[in-house]
């Protein structure tokens, strides 16, 4: 059975998906020319190999990405099965298209010169949001994920620990190579900017609370909640852990406005009650963005 669910051709969702590939293909081939090669940072995945062996030896980035995404991906066919579609070819297709054109019009120096800081911080921020867009689509960036697919088929390893391990052994790369301590360390800040910008795009920027209230006085706050602040929540019922007296559990999702108005609120009628308020990194359902929307996006 098929892992992909390809687009109809021509639709609208195939245009938005092929339109966020080419766009972020783009994004991510700017990150590496403008702010990362030039300054030999080996931010993982195949292009950090491609940026070694182009300051070895010369060779253009993208065609030596290019020469190792090709094989991987046919590889990762073989051994996992079709989850590697049209559009994770395409992407890093236009990914080392791009990278190569725009070294060939712009050339090898830095955007900012003498700033490996802050080109770190603004190649992390354009590889992440150029991944974002890609992943956006559905399509997956290739290279050393499926290396890290395939290990975790043998190795019954998660695949994102696998990924940590074949990235770090890339990153010993560049310092072995050009021998200088600051590479991998300015490469880990590209590393950790890419992942919160690669978070942001795929989550959203979200400021909603998820809130587990237990009191005496839950239908005050269970009224609170439903007519003042117009929002849901559920009754779990549980049992104190100390005197196994049962208990009502209010679990509901707020924003970070009403999340102060009902901290008041619970305050003034029942100063004792336990709150616990956890960051909700995403909320799909009623009074949220939707679960069809989310799959739609």
């Amino acid at each position: 059975m098929s892992f992909l669910q390809r687009d109809k051709l021509f639709t609208r969702k195939w245009f938005i998906n092929y339109s966020l590939i080419i766009t972020g293909s783009f994004i991510l081939a700017s990150g590496f020319v403008f702010f990362i090669t030039p300054y030999k940072l080996v931010p993982g995945g195949v292009y950090g190999i491609a940026i070694v062996i182009h300051h070895l030896f010369g060779l253009p980035v993208g065609l030596t990405a290019l020469s190792m995404d090709i094989p991987l991906t046919i590889i990762g066919i073989r051994v996992l099965g079709p989850r590697f579609g049209y559009k994770t070819v395409t992407g890093f297709l236009l990914t080392a298209i791009f990278v190569d054109g725009i070294t060939y019009f712009y050339g090898h120096s830095p955007l900012v010169e003498n700033e490996p800081l802050l080109s770190a911080i603004f190649g992390g921020v354009l590889v992440g949001l150029g991944l974002g867009l890609i992943f956006k689509s559905k399509a997956t960036s290739g290279g050393t994920d499926i290396v890290a697919m395939i290990l975790s088929k043998y190795t019954r390893l998660p695949v994102g620990q696998l990924l940590i391990y074949v990235d770090s052994v890339i990153l010993l790369l560049g310092l072995i190579v050009f021998g200088d301590w600051k590479i991998p360390l300015y490469s880990l800040i590209v590393i950790f900017i890419t992942g919160k910008v690669l978070d942001t795009i795929l989550q959203g920027i979200n400021y909603d609370k998820t809130l587990f209230i237990i009191s005496d006085k839950h239908e005050e706050i269970r009224d609170k909640i439903i007519n003042d602040l117009n929002r849901g929540g559920t009754f779990l019922q549980g049992k104190g852990m100390y005197n196994g007296a049962d208990k009502s559990v209010i679990f509901t999702v707020v924003n970070r406005r009403e999340m102060a108005i009902l901290q008041e609120y619970i305050h003034q009628i029942d100063p004792k009650a336990f709150l616990t308020v956890i960051n909700a990194n995403e909320i799909l359902g009623e009074g949220f963005k939707s679960l069809s929307e989310k799959v739609h996006d």
